[in-house]
């Protein structure tokens, strides 16, 4: 039996972690997993080249989570990220992997949030920081946190936080925690800062690497339109129109276009949300927050600010600005096509980058298929606005209480298909649990109903403030 083929049983994880494994449905480890989970439980450093995507979160998590002393408690481990975004994710992945071990404290500190909450949760004491090397670096700057008992550190997406800038704060942080801790680096690439790195501050690594994204079979369709730039717009929307996607990522290059298309597209009636780096951590949750649970149908982003998102079922991405790397352009459509689903991804080319173009095909060995695009530079917007069906089936409610205050899914759901409620459980959609107040999707139609029923009734015995998301 190959590696990749192994069930999560044969490992030697805590009878607790395998229940849980199982009760999530992953049945076999994927490639990275099966690759670096034996070597990480033994305690090795490791170097893991693997794309976002490939379960590498789990990889990571399990033995940090098999090795804690959940009575201590103190820092066993940290978790180095680029993007709070990203946090966020891996934090969500390590409490539903440990959500068994009672008592388990993992604390997200992260640029964009206030840091005086960060302090008393980390006087109070936490098992697993996940945080940028940023706001780390500022708390041990203060002598806030404190890392001489930690076991294990990780560096996710160790290439993105170099090209972000983020070399000296990480060589400081590693110069931080004691030097007989495991070192652990996973990243898309293998640049020689990385390699640098390891050789200074890893004790004789494994060494993973999985085939080059660009080798995989990609069961997406690529399509490219020739666009020039003052025909974008209208050619996206065009082609949005012509696909109606459920769920679509739109990727530009700088801010600037983020929040142009941003501007555009609700007069049209098109639902979106923004994404970028200059966006406030409850404004990043708000925005994800939607497009997870279908509130919202398209996310426009940067590749900063999307960096670590994982939607399922997404039907298409969209390059409204070609990427500078072909790397990036695979990084990028490689987030539909998933779980044997297909997808597509669709580039909107100037006459001056298609040679950009060529250097894509030869990187990934596919070609990319040419559409024309409709005569779209004297289109009407005002009347092509009611042939745009791209409105949101589900719509968002907050609740001001989460994680902290014991509330569970389960008791957001029972309050509103409850006697109170009177809702069925297929009017609700995806509810997403946070430390402080929870989002809970519902059909359109019945949200201003829904509001009305949980602000007259309680959740868990108790009041809280219920608001429509906008």
């Amino acid at each position: 039996m190959k590696p990749t083929q192994f069930d999560f049983n044969t490992l030697p994880l805590s009878k607790t972690l395998i229940e849980v494994v199982q009760e999530l449905g992953f049945n076999q480890m994927t490639p990275i997993q099966a690759q670096s989970i034996p070597h990480l439980l033994e305690g090795r450093d490791l170097v893991g080249q693997s794309k976002t995507g490939s379960g590498k979160t789990a990889a990571f998590s399990l033995p940090i989570l098999n090795r804690l002393n959940l009575s201590q408690r103190h820092i066993q481990a940290l978790i180095l990220c680029p993007t709070r975004e990203l946090c966020t994710q891996v934090a969500r992945e390590i409490r539903r992997l440990g959500r068994k071990q009672s008592g388990l404290q993992v604390l997200i500190i992260s640029g964009g949030q206030p840091i005086y909450p960060q302090l008393t949760a980390l006087e109070k004491g936490v098992h697993i920081v996940v945080g940028t090397p940023g706001r780390v670096l500022d708390h041990i700057r203060r002598k806030s946190i404190d890392l001489s008992q930690a076991e294990t550190l990780v560096l996710d997406e160790a290439d993105r936080m170099l090209d972000m800038g983020f070399q000296d704060d990480m060589e400081q942080i590693l110069d931080a925690i004691p030097k007989s801790r495991q070192t652990v680096f996973f990243s898309a690439t293998f640049p020689k800062t990385i390699e640098s790195m390891s050789r200074a501050y890893q004790n004789n690594p494994v060494r993973v690497t999985l085939e080059d994204d660009a080798a995989q079979p990609l069961n997406i369709r690529q399509i490219f339109y020739q666009a020039e730039p003052e025909v974008k717009l209208n050619g996206l929307i065009w082609i949005i129109q012509q696909s109606q996607p459920e769920s679509a990522i739109i990727f530009c290059n700088l801010k600037a276009t983020v929040i142009e298309l941003g501007r555009a597209f609700p007069q049209l009636g098109i639902s979106s949300g923004c994404l970028h780096g200059d966006l406030e951590q409850p404004e990043r949750d708000r925005v994800m927050a939607k497009f997870r649970n279908r509130s919202t149908r398209l996310l426009i982003a940067t590749d900063v600010a999307a960096r670590g998102i994982d939607v399922e079922n997404l039907d298409a991405v969209y390059n409204f600005d070609l990427p500078l790397q072909p790397e990036i352009y695979v990084h990028r459509i490689g987030r539909t096509g998933r779980a044997g689903k297909k997808g597509v991804a669709v580039s909107l080319v100037t006459a001056r980058q298609k040679s950009k173009l060529k250097t894509i095909e030869a990187y990934t060995g596919v070609q990319i298929q040419e559409k024309t695009l409709a005569q779209v530079g004297q289109l009407d917007l005002d009347q092509f606005k009611n042939c745009v069906n791209q409105e949101a089936a589900m719509a968002t409610l907050f609740v001001s209480g989460g994680r902290k205050d014991k509330v569970r899914p389960g008791d957001l759901l029972g309050a509103l298909t409850g006697d109170a409620g009177g809702f069925q459980g297929a009017d609700i959609g995806k509810i997403e649990i946070h430390d402080r107040f929870s989002y809970v999707a519902i059909s359109k139609p019945l949200a201003a109903v829904a509001l009305q029923r949980l602000r007259d009734g309680r959740i868990k015995g108790r009041k809280f403030r219920v608001e429509m998301v906008r």
